[in-house]
């Protein structure tokens, strides 16, 4: 079982303009207290095929991080339109929402975004140059990824020879053994 779960995230300002924030409302539950911040990022993932094209847009750090139920609004700058080639711009792409402790990223949220003109004539004969100011992006926000990696959130228990769980809950999360990431098709995903 993880030490932190996020119980939900709303989009806020849905569909929005290419070149309006994003906001997240992101509320999630700590069941044992942390010695050092979680950090939340915010990743546009500016092409498919390469990732020199993704962007972060935000990085934050949460804490300090004790027993209870927790909410925030993250919110970050949309992606600088030069860094995207001109085909990956107009289409669908994802936005990565992750949660890390001491560098081990625990959370990964997915979210397919569709980017498209604002106007039907437009949307059937698009002009040779982008215009990115008509360009309106919609969040599927109803069909998130999440996708959970197992960390030790005690490393310090490791250390001392203390077992971060009970022995009969040895697989679970917060009693692993440091490992390196997993991929996401080794874990579980599911909707939240």
């Amino acid at each position: 079982m993880s030490a932190v779960n996020i119980t939900n995230v709303a989009v806020l300002d849905n569909p929005a303009s290419f070149l309006s924030p994003f906001q997240f409302e992101i509320s999630y539950e700590c069941v044992t207290p942390l010695k050092d911040d979680l950090e939340w990022k915010l990743i546009y993932v500016g092409s498919a095929e390469d990732e020199t094209y993704d962007q972060l847009l935000e990085s934050v750090l949460v804490g300090p991080v004790n027993v209870g139920n927790y909410r925030f609004v993250l919110q970050a700058d949309p992606p600088d339109p030069s860094k995207i080639r001109e085909e990956d711009i107009i289409g669908v792409t994802v936005l990565l929402l992750t949660c890390s402790y001491m560098g081990q990223e625990f959370v990964r949220v997915g979210y397919y975004v569709n980017n498209d003109y604002d106007d039907e004539q437009l949307r059937e004969e698009p002009p040779q140059k982008i215009l990115i100011d008509r360009i309106q992006r919609n969040i599927l926000s109803d069909k998130p990824r999440v996708t959970k990696f197992p960390i030790n959130f005690h490393p310090e228990n490791s250390e001392t020879g203390e077992q971060a769980t009970p022995p009969d809950h040895a697989g679970e999360a917060d009693g692993c053994e440091e490992q390196s990431q997993p991929s996401p098709t080794d874990e579980e995903h599911k909707t939240l």
